[in-house]
């Protein structure tokens, strides 16, 4: 039984450090349980959820999951203690039933589709797809969004996304495994398109485009539409976005006075003149080209290829490395590697993690290294929350028509009538709506 009001719930796979998670979160979607394997981005998830006060919903009633999706088991099984949900039974009167949720999220890992990579699609290990099918299959949630890199809308993974749309909403496609056409029944969804959505459109000083897979049950769209987000405004450059945390990180260096304050003015402003250079002159903006979050099989931190590092060249940063810890007031040791190079002041995480359009209040554990794994591989939130706007926006409306439809077959019916609009918006504050 679903609780008698309309909180939008949602399981997101992969979660990684939570860049999806907060975008939804922002959406107004209430995480009934978080996804991921690696340790680090697990440790931030907890304790981002444990401090933050804007968290505590899912404080109280979302499981944060730490393993291999392929062995997640969302829904209860008689005599299988690890199946089911935890904390969200508090929530839901009782466990998890198939169609309960609304929103089955994931940015399944990139490296099968992207150019980075070999492009081994189907045939890679890390492909995800089969287990968040199967997860849809489980759970029909009322809406579904899968997020990935632009290499899946290549002309060589057109089968591919074919069998999925096929597998989501029917139709004929080639099965994976076999290479056989086959006519596939499908769950019941109308696949809303892949859009690929650039980052820069939407307040991320960013180049970063990402293909968005959004599906929504067929009984709830119904005679809606879902509509696509579209640019929320003109690129914001690198220069608007870090002149904060820039001079910060060199003011402990003006104060000191002497040579080092000179050295530190004269890097500053190098920086503001090559950055709000790029902003005027440069055709994108002045954004940063895509940061890359690297893995764990292969060297430390850095912000990509040769040609992201001439990119952020032009923005004045040194793409050779990523920075130490920046501590408000403190001199670091490493202030001719980080903050003196020739090349410009190397990026720290945080300012990573501001390209990249996390609030600033979320923070990440672990090294140095794998904090910036975990910022470089994430999905942006701003760009989550405007698809997640998109579909909240689809599933509140057909809330709102089945519920007409609901008062005007009980008004139909002898010795019965609808609820008034007095009547419907006290049963909305009644439950916290």
């Amino acid at each position: 039984m679903r609780p008698n009001d309309h909180t939008l719930t949602s399981i997101e796979i992969c979660a990684g450090a939570g860049g999806q998670a907060i975008g939804l979160h922002q959406a107004g979607f209430k995480h009934l349980a978080l996804v991921e394997i690696d340790q680090h981005a697990v440790a931030t998830l907890e304790q981002n959820i444990k401090r933050l006060e804007k968290w505590s919903w899912e404080r109280d009633y979302c499981d944060v999951i730490s393993g291999d999706v392929n062995e997640f088991l969302p829904l209860p099984i008689p005599g299988n203690s690890k199946s089911g949900l935890k904390k969200p039974v508090g929530f839901l009167g009782g466990p998890l039933s198939e169609g309960d949720l609304d929103l089955l999220a994931g940015g399944v890992p990139c490296p099968p589709f992207s150019h980075a990579g070999k492009q081994l699609g189907k045939d890679d290990e890390r492909d995800l797809f089969p287990r968040m099918l199967e997860l849809v299959d489980e759970l029909r949630p009322r809406a579904v969004m899968i997020e990935n890199v632009r290499g899946i809308k290549d002309a060589k993974f057109e089968d591919y996304r074919t069998y999925i749309e096929a597998r989501l909403q029917g139709g004929r496609a080639k099965r994976p495994e076999t290479g056989i056409e086959e006519d596939f029944e499908g769950f019941g969804y109308e696949v809303c398109e892949w859009e690929v959505l650039e980052a820069s459109d939407f307040g991320v000083p960013q180049l970063r485009p990402r293909a968005v897979l959004v599906a929504i049950r067929r009984d709830v769209l119904g005679d809606l539409k879902f509509v696509w987000p579209t640019a929320t405004g003109g690129p914001k450059s690198v220069f608007d976005a870090l002149g904060d945390s820039m001079e910060s990180r060199y003011q402990p260096y003006l104060e000191r006075g002497g040579d080092i304050a000179k050295l530190a003015e004269k890097c500053l402003e190098k920086w503001r003149e090559k950055a709000s250079k790029a902003a005027v002159e440069k055709k994108d903006g002045g954004v940063a080209p895509t940061l890359v979050g690297g893995s764990k099989k292969h060297g430390g931190a850095d912000l990509g290829p040769s040609r992201a590092k001439a990119a952020w060249s032009q923005l004045g940063v040194s793409g050779m490395g990523v920075a130490n810890d920046h501590d408000l007031g403190v001199v670091k040791k490493s202030q001719g590697r980080d903050l003196f190079g020739p090349d410009g002041p190397m990026l720290t995480v945080e300012q990573a993690s501001i390209i990249q359009g996390f609030p600033a209040d979320w923070k990440f554990t672990g090294g140095k290294t794998a904090q910036y794994r975990q910022v470089g591989n994430a999905f942006p939130p701003p760009v989550a929350k405007v698809v997640g706007q998109a579909i909240a926006d689809v599933l509140r409306a057909a809330h709102e028509r089945d519920e007409r439809a609901k008062e005007e077959s009980l008004g139909s019916l002898p010795g019965l009538s609808a609820a008034t609009p007095a009547d419907r918006i006290e049963d909305r504050r009644g439950a916290g709506v």
